[in-house]
């Protein structure tokens, strides 16, 4: 089956995106692959986000937008996109974050080609305003459920799985790190690892209020992650906290690279 066969319906959770959102959107339009649905889903912006996306789907009748009353958190916003998504393909593009051209091209290819339902990429780092840090994350080229247990390593801009394969998946209601149970969910469902691309398909801003600069974040998101989101036990969970501390410091770190300046 021709790649452009398959329909890959994006979700992006949007919240006062206002000043990123127009180019991450562009990012989409300009995908080499075109069989995609782009399903926007804003949590009661309060800037002027709604109005911009809202012109882009009315330009384009791919680009679906919904729009919550309240403020409901990124799980049940992008879980609303999910529950109305049609694509063969999911993948997640969050709402200040770029693809590069080839991003779905590239990866439906690979996943073809590989027969793996879940997949995702390494990814380049960029600091708020949109400069370049020339840095790179490097991908895994192979994630078991077990590995993936000890820390996230699927930026969750890069990540796509087969929903007609293992159905659609969604996330806990959790108010930060949904995204990696979400995926740990899909390699647990699917029966062969996720298959890391080398390529860098994706771009991430990093933002100054990042999780990873509030070590006590860092701490509690994370241990919130086993114990609500994974059910474990107390000492369980602190059991895996202490894991992720390590596996985040001392291994995952090295995944990601200074690229030299030309």
């Amino acid at each position: 089956m021709q790649i452009n066969a398959h329909k890959v319906s994006i979700i992006t959770a949007t919240y006062n995106s206002g000043c990123f959102i127009a180019e991450t959107i562009q990012s989409v339009l300009n995908q080499s692959h075109t069989n995609w649905e782009l399903l926007i889903i804003d949590d009661a912006s309060t800037d002027n986000t709604f109005q911009i996306v809202n012109a882009f789907s009315k330009a384009n009748s791919k680009i679906k937008v919904f729009q919550n009353t309240v403020n409901e958190g990124a799980a049940i916003t992008r879980n609303k996109g999910v529950k109305a998504a049609e694509g063969d393909y999911i993948a997640f593009l969050d709402a200040d974050d770029l693809w590069k051209p080839n991003k779905l091209e590239k990866q439906l290819d690979f996943m073809m080609k590989h027969n793996c339902d879940v997949s995702f990429s390494s990814y380049d780092l960029m600091d708020e305003e949109g400069k370049p840090l020339n840095k790179t994350v490097k991908a895994l080229p192979k994630l078991s459920y077990r590995k993936f247990l000890k820390c996230n390593y699927i930026g969750n801009l890069t990540g796509m799985y087969n929903a007609k394969h293992l159905g659609k998946i969604y996330a806990p209601n959790l108010r930060k790190r949904q995204d990696w149970l979400l995926w740990l969910n899909a390699v647990k469902k699917s029966s062969t690892p996720a298959l890391g691309m080398d390529d860098a398909l994706a771009v991430y801003r990093v933002r100054k209020n990042s999780i990873s600069s509030n070590k006590f974040n860092l701490l509690k998101y994370n241990y919130l992650v086993f114990k609500k989101g994974l059910g474990f036990s107390t000492l369980k969970s602190v059991y895996y906290l202490s894991v992720f501390l390590f596996e985040y410091f001392f291994v995952k770190s090295k995944q990601t690279v200074t690229l030299s300046k030309t």
